[in-house]
């Protein structure tokens, strides 16, 4: 069994915090921005982590030096297109897939005219940004989940810039150009290194759902697992939504 994608929960770094909570929010920050790019002693930033640890900047002031770093540059910039560049932008700053292509438009001739600090600040200085982390919680992958007013296609867009949770993101090609620019759905793929067979679609998942109503109750249920093939994925997970639920997991079978 392998863990397709998983509910993340917020790590915040509270008042009086140890070395320890200060550690497990830098290493937070470091996965989540980075792409779940393995950071070495050496690639730390140490006079970042140092003004954290002192109180002389918030998680979000840690986040902003880390998505201004050489190593975020190299990793996501340097190395990618445009889209591909503000699509992981979208995914390491804000937790989602880009939404339309009209956001892409807009973060395109923001770099255009304003260069890289100001495309990087667009995101954390935004009222999305804020009220999805605040001021000392590290952000995390928050597209899986439904919320009111956000289309149900951030989903499937979001599990495929994603690609799993052992994904390190960086690359040159965008993943969505398409999708976004046609206004289309975006079919969910099954993520490199999950054995399906050939024809990639013999799997099968199980999916861990809070706070669903599917069976016609009044009440929400507090927890369920379907187990489910590949074919009947994309139905469930809409269906699930449709009901108010929240993805806990995917998992294949």
């Amino acid at each position: 069994m392998s863990i397709w994608v998983t509910s993340v929960e917020p790590v915040e770094l509270r008042q009086n915090a140890s070395e320890e909570d200060l550690e497990v929010v830098i290493q937070a920050v470091y996965r989540h921005v980075l792409g779940n790019h393995y950071v070495m002693e050496s690639q730390r930033l140490d006079s970042a982590e140092s003004l954290l640890r002192n109180g002389d900047i918030s998680v979000r002031g840690f986040v902003r030096a880390v998505a201004k770093s050489d190593l975020y540059r190299s990793l996501f910039f340097e190395s990618s297109s445009a889209y591909s560049f503000i699509e992981k932008n979208c995914q390491n700053l804000l937790g989602r897939a880009p939404e339309d292509q009209s956001e892409i438009a807009v973060h395109t001739a923001l770099y255009n005219e304003r260069g890289y600090d100001a495309e990087i600040d667009a995101y954390i200085d935004s009222d999305e940004y804020w009220q999805s982390f605040g001021e000392n919680t590290a952000p995390y992958l928050r597209g899986q989940n439904t919320e009111a007013g956000v289309k149900n296609v951030r989903f499937n867009r979001t599990l495929v810039l994603a690609g799993g949770n052992a994904s390190n993101k960086s690359g040159a090609k965008s993943k969505l150009t398409s999708d976004l620019a046609s206004n289309l759905g975006t079919k969910i793929k099954s993520p490199k290194g999950i054995g399906f067979g050939k024809t990639g679609t013999g799997g099968r998942f199980r999916i861990t759902v809070t706070g669903a109503n599917t069976g016609g109750s009044r009440t929400p249920r507090s927890s369920a697992t379907y187990e489910i093939g590949y074919n009947q994925l994309q139905s469930k997970i809409r269906t699930i939504q449709k009901f108010g639920g929240k993805i806990v997991s995917v998992e294949t079978v």
